[in-house]
């Protein structure tokens, strides 16, 4: 599924476009497996008496609820979780039924920082957490080449413009006087 062209501003870039790392569509997929496995092995090896096809309907019940609830729909989230890094913001998208979208603007980011487990050193992945202005924080779990985002992420914030709403010449400054004389 490609991003949304409409959601982008008019000479807004995409930078990167990235999904979760692989890794996590691996534990899904074996419980899926095994759920497939599980019901074949119980179609095959129940005898084709009434009390077999009971049985059957219970396996076959079994495995589609766990197979259904930690494989599929773990797998439909992983693929429908985008992150979107543009020369102006940082776009988060997930959801399977609901789609949710948050943006974060790069001139309002204060921090960022990453955090690996051995795995994903191994892997090259990681967790990028940004912290923004307003306490406000987009963790981005499982992230692809997470060292190269994170050098992306820190040129792009230094490119960044300004705010607009922070414009020097209208906050006062400490020490400065606001044009009243104090008698």
């Amino acid at each position: 599924m490609a991003f949304p062209e409409d959601v982008l501003a008019d000479e807004e870039e995409i930078v990167l476009h990235l999904r979760p790392h692989w890794k996590a569509a691996v534990a899904p997929t074996v419980v899926l497996l095994l759920a497939v496995a599980g019901l074949i092995m119980g179609w095959v090896m129940l005898p084709p008496t009434e009390g077999g096809r009971i049985g059957l309907g219970l396996v076959a019940a079994i495995m589609v609820y766990y197979g259904g609830r930690y494989g599929a729909y773990p797998l439909l989230q992983w693929r429908c979780t985008e992150y979107v890094l543009t020369g102006e913001r940082l776009l988060m998208q997930w959801g399977v039924a609901d789609r949710r979208r948050r943006d974060l603007p790069l001139n309002r980011v204060n921090d960022h920082s990453m955090t690996q487990s051995l795995l994903d050193r191994l892997l090259g992945s990681g967790t990028l957490t940004v912290d923004s202005v307003g306490d406000q924080r987009a963790v981005l779990a499982g992230v692809p080449a997470a060292q190269l985002v994170q050098n992306t992420l820190y040129e792009l914030i230094e490119l960044a413009p300004p705010d607009e709403d922070d414009d020097p010449e209208e906050t006062p400054q400490r020490g400065s006087s606001s044009g009243r004389s104090s008698r």
